[in-house]
């Protein structure tokens, strides 16, 4: 791994990281990211995309499969998967540091068309593989433009592309695949996906979720679970929990408005589902945020 990518991300996340550790850059869906210590158990459903890891290292759960990788490795996440991630190597002194890029269907689907591979869906939407000089220049190249503003918007579009392509052609390449078909499994399901994710709080039929993904309703639920790991309820109860523990943490909304906001009508069900899935009631991690909160102040 490039040194001089590791020093363009370290100026960047340095100057320009919130609280949460995210430095968004202006370039769409790139981002650099830095923590000075391990992290708690982060829960999301993750959108497509690649991190590279430049110091530090990281532990990511999918299911039953747990991924440790740190520096000189790269994580694809090729589809719209529930994982667990935590930070666990970190410190003020050797901070955590990766960059991290949403993968772009329309991107993906042009350089397929192009290259002219062949479908493979290979069940696996994460993965860990040791990132390639390829891979590493396109986006030290990338992180140079941060320094020439004028040049972002001309030459942004065929470096993210490039990156793409390197990644389609790389050990990677197998895992992205399927993003690059419009009429493949993956993509059928996350036109499902992207349903739930807008209308999360909604109740939402599985016969209109698998009539939006062009499929039987035996073949939706089997597929959704393949690239997934969840049934559709269940996919859509986690993006419910986390996006209330997301409000209640983040936003300091109170439990019982949090709860209704994701669409639950009873606070007793809430908070046993939100119970099962974070191990915690979501009064005990609020007082713990808020605790969290003043000392840091």
């Amino acid at each position: 791994m490039s040194s001089t990518l590791l020093e363009c991300v370290r100026r960047y996340a340095d100057a320009n990281a919130d609280r949460f550790g995210v430095a968004q850059t202006p370039i769409p869906g790139l981002f650099a990211m830095r923590a000075t210590a391990p992290s708690e158990m982060q829960y999301a459903i993750s959108k497509p995309l690649v991190a590279l890891v430049l110091q530090g290292a990281k532990r990511v759960t999918m299911g039953s499969t747990t991924f440790d990788f740190g520096a000189g490795d790269s994580l694809l996440i090729a589809a719209d998967v529930p994982n667990v991630s935590q930070i666990t190597r970190a410190n003020a002194g050797v901070p955590y540091y990766s960059l991290v890029l949403n993968i772009d269907p329309a991107v993906t689907q042009s350089l397929v068309l192009e290259i002219g591979v062949a479908l493979t869906e290979t069940g696996l939407p994460v993965r860990v593989d040791p990132t390639e000089a390829e891979v590493a220049d396109a986006a030290l190249r990338l992180m140079r433009l941060l320094d020439r503003p004028q040049s972002i918007a001309i030459l942004q579009d065929q470096l993210v592309r490039e990156m793409h392509y390197w990644l389609l052609s790389g050990r990677h390449g197998a895992g992205i695949r399927a993003i690059g078909f419009a009429d493949s499994h993956a993509n059928r399901i996350a036109r499902a996906v992207a349903v739930i994710r807008a209308e999360y709080a909604e109740t939402l039929p599985v016969e209109r979720l698998a009539e939006v993904a062009g499929m039987s309703i035996s073949s939706f639920h089997q597929h959704f679970r393949t690239v997934t790991s969840l049934a559709p309820l269940q996919f859509q109860k986690q993006l419910r929990l986390i996006e209330a523990r997301r409000m209640m943490i983040s936003e300091g909304a109170a439990i019982s408005n949090a709860a209704y906001a994701v669409g639950y009508e009873s606070i007793p069900q809430f908070t046993r589902e939100y119970g099962r899935l974070f191990g915690s009631s979501p009064a005990k991690d609020v007082r713990e945020s808020i605790g969290k909160s003043q000392i840091a102040a």
